[in-house]
């Protein structure tokens, strides 16, 4: 495959304002991303843009929406909207491409670029290279004439309509009535859309995280720092605890005393339950190779699987849409259903947890502990550039580190695919031998540079 000059593990992403996250990269984008979609037919073609609370976004939004107009594409945009939102509106408005404009997790300073195809599924690694192909031409060609030129309207419905969509995912026979449920929304695209779902479904709601002003999204708040979570369940009294993330993709959770719940709990809770139910398919699940060893082991107990994939929740799904699975997902909370979405939702994976929660009449401490996880350490390393895992102190360290573990448990050494990161994680049965492997990783590649 060529090499990808703009789109990483999950779309285009960096520092707001500077390269490739400035205002002339998405007006490429725009432009090419629409003469490639436009190409097929003369009917109207038809691009929705929804984004997050960052302050960036307005700078982005209208670059994009001019390349778009400027070859004719109509446009749609929504306004703060979870990228799954994005992806559903996508396909129910029948447009030919949907955008999301958000850095998901990250800090504020950063911002990104997603785009899905008219099924609402992320675009493939070849169609991205098509994409960056055509962002090298002159800006000049393929425009279209001047009464032929895109229109573009905001669509003021896109949450109400989200909102419809989560809460039909929720059993019609149930509700949340008395279940006190506090929310962290990371003061990103989810701030109005999750508490709103679950006030409607009949939970005494009680949200954090919903004060955005363009720079406060992520910090300290939502999936990636639960303390913030942790401590309302407690201040509150809440009986679970749900954060998102800035696009709300991704989901933690708490039990009612505050504690985490990692996504490979939830994935076997959700799992588990749908194979009881009859409607897991695929005989298992899809995760990436950084779930717990804990997880396959519970799963291979009732008889399931666990596929594993590279890190980023587009693999999963593409092993997901191969294998006919319908639950997958990724540790750090990406967790994708495809009875109900294309992509992951952190709202829908939370609202299947509140329906076995409420069938069951146990408490989310009782519920989070579907296994026992093996001893594992992740240890990330800044580095400044280069190829530190083709070093070969690197490379000796983590063939050092597989003969220790001696096949009880396992090694993954990768570079991030959104940061300068080595993120390196052993796990296995000796707690203080998988400590040990990480740090003499850690040091080789600090050594490395």
């Amino acid at each position: 495959m060529s090499k990808r000059r703009y789109f990483g593990t999950d779309g285009i992403r960096g520092r707001a304002n500077n390269h490739p996250m400035t205002a002339e990269v998405a007006l490429r984008v725009g432009l090419a991303a629409g003469k490639l979609f436009m190409s097929g037919d003369d009917r109207r073609h038809l691009v929705v843009i929804g984004k997050d609370t960052r302050l960036s976004g307005y700078m982005i939004e209208p670059a994009l929406v001019a390349g778009f107009a400027s070859v004719g594409m109509d446009v749609r945009t929504f306004g703060p909207l979870p990228t799954p939102g994005v992806a559903m509106m996508t396909r129910s408005m029948r447009a030919d491409l949907g955008v999301m404009i958000s850095a998901s997790h990250n800090s504020f300073a950063d911002n990104g670029i997603k785009l899905f195809g008219p099924d609402g599924y992320k675009l493939s690694d070849e169609m991205e290279l098509k994409i960056e192909a055509l962002m090298h031409e002159d800006l000049g060609q393929g425009l279209a004439d001047a009464d032929a030129l895109g229109r573009v309207k905001r669509i003021d419905d896109a949450q109400a309509r989200y909102v419809e969509i989560a809460k039909a995912t929720f059993p019609r026979k149930l509700n949340l009535n008395g279940l006190r449920v506090a929310v962290d929304c990371a003061n990103g695209a989810g701030y109005r859309v999750a508490p709103t779902t679950l006030y409607e479904l009949g939970a005494d709601v009680f949200p954090v995280g919903v004060e955005p002003n363009g720079l406060n999204i992520n910090a300290e708040c939502g999936s990636t720092h639960p303390r913030t979570l942790s401590e309302a369940v407690r201040r509150y009294g809440a009986d679970i605890g749900i954060a998102l993330d800035g696009d709300a993709d991704r989901l933690a959770l708490c039990d009612e005393k505050g504690r985490v719940i990692d996504g490979d709990q939830i994935m076997a809770l959700i799992a588990r339950d749908w194979a009881k139910r009859g409607i897991l398919t695929g005989g298992g699940i899809v995760a990436t190779v950084m779930s717990n060893l804990g997880l396959e082991r519970v799963l291979k107990a009732d008889g399931l699987t666990l596929d594993r994939t590279q890190v980023g929740d587009r693999y999963v799904m593409e092993r997901m849409r191969e294998g006919g699975f319908n639950v997958g997902g990724e540790q750090s909370g990406h967790l994708i259903l495809s009875r109900h979405a294309t992509t992951g939702d952190g709202l829908i994976a939370a609202l299947q947890v509140l329906a076995v929660m409420v069938e069951s009449g146990k408490p989310m401490s009782e519920l989070a502990a579907q296994f026992e996880p093996v001893p594992q350490k992740l240890k990330n390393v800044r580095h400044s550039g280069g190829a530190p895992l083709a070093d070969k102190g690197v490379t000796d360290a983590i063939a050092a580190g597989e003969t220790r573990l001696n096949g009880s448990g396992r090694v993954v050494v990768r570079a991030s695919g959104t940061e300068p990161l080595i993120r390196i994680m052993a796990e296995g049965d000796d707690a203080k031998l998988v400590d040990a492997v990480v740090d003499d990783i850690a040091e080789a590649v600090k050594a490395a540079g």
